[in-house]
């Protein structure tokens, strides 16, 4: 499987250069290192001197793409979720909606190398999960965004930011059981509770811009 933080990023029409890609895969070395100290030793045992050591980098270098611990250990995770809005947008525009987003979240957590380990670690420090935090409120905007361009709103309006919370909310319930549940399918139980706001995201367009 091919992994990285490139797959995560927005799309560009223009393919990054040569500096851009080398600064990509320093980025994707050190949250990776960054991952695995983590996991291998709790969060609050790791320094930047070894995640610099295991990612083959200087702690100068380091400091060049990350403010934080947190935010290194988070940088996976949360570059996957500031992809969602750009794999929506780029999902067919005959798809319905609730389809297009749960597709473009599995399709996104296909790069996932770390999955329910990683998951569970953030959520269960408080430190990381409000690391976490900040790219789920710029994911969730950003949806908002995309439900409007793809139902002829204005982002401002009531329907598009409504139809976004609903989603993320029901994908949040999708995670959190299975997170807990080691027989659950993370496909199976994501389109499961995104079909159970359908019929909300599949109001007809001359009903979507009343917001």
């Amino acid at each position: 499987m091919e992994h990285g933080v490139a797959a995560y990023g927005p799309c560009s029409a223009h393919p990054p250069g040569l500096r851009e890609r080398k600064k990509t895969r320093t980025r994707e070395a050190i949250a990776y290192a960054a991952v695995r100290l983590a996991l291998e030793r709790g969060p609050e045992n790791v320094r930047v001197a070894d995640i610099a050591a295991v990612a083959d980098v200087s702690p100068r270098t380091y400091n060049n793409y990350f403010a934080s611990i947190p935010e290194a250990i988070c940088a996976l995770a949360s570059d996957r979720a500031l992809a969602m809005a750009d794999a929506v947008r780029a999902r067919p525009a005959d798809e319905p909606l609730d389809e297009a987003v749960a597709n473009a979240m599995l399709s996104v957590h296909e790069h996932d190398d770390f999955g329910k380990p990683l998951f569970r670690m953030i959520m269960g420090d408080s430190v990381l999960r409000g690391e976490f935090l900040k790219a789920i409120v710029v994911r969730d905007a950003a949806l908002a965004q995309v439900v409007a361009e793809r139902t002829g709103t204005m982002a401002a309006d009531l329907y598009p930011q409504v139809v976004a919370a609903a989603i993320m909310s029901a994908t949040r319930v999708a995670a959190h059981r299975w997170l807990h549940d080691d027989d659950a399918d993370f496909g199976d139980v994501l389109r499961s509770a995104v079909a159970m706001v359908a019929p909300m995201v599949r109001v007809p367009t001359r009903l979507q811009a009343t917001g």
